[in-house]
C-alpha cells in the first residue's frame, strides 16, 4: 500500500509540474498590442504642437500675411506672420496694474512674468481681442534677444488691433527699448 501511495503521489507531482509548465508556457506567449493615434487630425493646435517638440516633421507651420488669415487658421494649425511690436509698462496712462485676461494677474512691482503649467515662465503680451487670452506667442527678429522670446497673450489694449502686439516691460521708461519694431509671430497655442 505505501508502495501505491507513493506512486500516487508522485504522479500528483508529476501532473502539478506539468500544468505549472504548460500555465507558464502559455501565458508567456501572449502579445501586447500597441496603438497609435494620427495627430494630423487632432484638433488641438496644443496637442499637436506638443507632439511636434519629440518630432518636428508632425506639424507644420502655416505662414500667412494677413491678419484675417491668422484668424482663419490660428484655431487649427499655428501659424507664423510678420507683425508690429511695440512696448508698455504696468504704469501706462489708463493701467491699472492688473492685465485684462483672467487670472487678471497683478504685474506692477515687476512681477511681468506669467508661470504657464505648459511653456513655464514667459512674457506677457497684449494683442487683440481677435487673438483669445491665454495664446502663447515665439517671438523672433526683435531686438530684445538674439534668440527666440515666448508670451502669453493677457492683456488688451485700445491701440492694440490686427498683428500689432505689445510687450509687457517693468516700467513705461523701460519699454521704451522696444520702440517699434517689425517682428516675426508665431501663435503655437491658440488660448488656453
Amino acid at each position: 500500500m505505501r508502495k501505491l501511495l507513493s506512486i500516487a503521489r508522485n504522479g500528483s507531482l508529476f501532473i502539478c509540474v506539468l500544468c505549472l509548465l504548460f500555465f507558464v508556457i502559455v501565458t508567456s506567449n501572449q502579445t501586447t498590442e500597441i496603438t497609435t493615434h494620427n495627430i494630423n487630425s487632432a484638433r488641438s493646435v496644443q496637442a499637436a504642437h506638443l507632439v511636434s517638440k519629440y518630432n518636428p516633421k508632425v506639424t507644420t507651420v502655416k505662414t500667412v500675411t494677413t491678419f484675417r488669415d491668422v484668424l482663419k487658421y490660428g484655431a487649427k494649425n499655428p501659424v507664423k506672420f510678420n507683425g508690429v511690436m511695440t512696448g508698455y509698462g504696468p504704469d501706462c496712462a489708463g493701467c491699472g496694474g492688473h492685465v485684462a485676461c483672467s487670472p487678471g494677474q497683478n504685474v506692477t512691482g515687476g512681477n511681468i512674468y506669467f508661470k504657464d503649467n505648459t511653456y513655464g515662465k514667459v512674457n506677457i503680451l497684449a494683442a487683440s481681442p481677435s487673438i483669445p487670452c491665454g495664446s502663447i506667442v515665439k517671438i523672433s527678429n526683435s531686438t530684445l534677444s538674439k534668440g527666440t522670446i515666448v508670451a502669453i497673450v493677457l492683456d488688451r489694449g485700445g491701440a492694440i488691433q490686427g498683428t500689432k502686439m505689445d510687450f509687457l516691460d517693468e516700467s513705461e521708461a523701460k519699454a521704451m527699448r522696444v520702440g517699434k519694431q517689425t517682428v516675426t509671430y508665431e501663435i503655437v497655442r491658440w488660448g488656453w
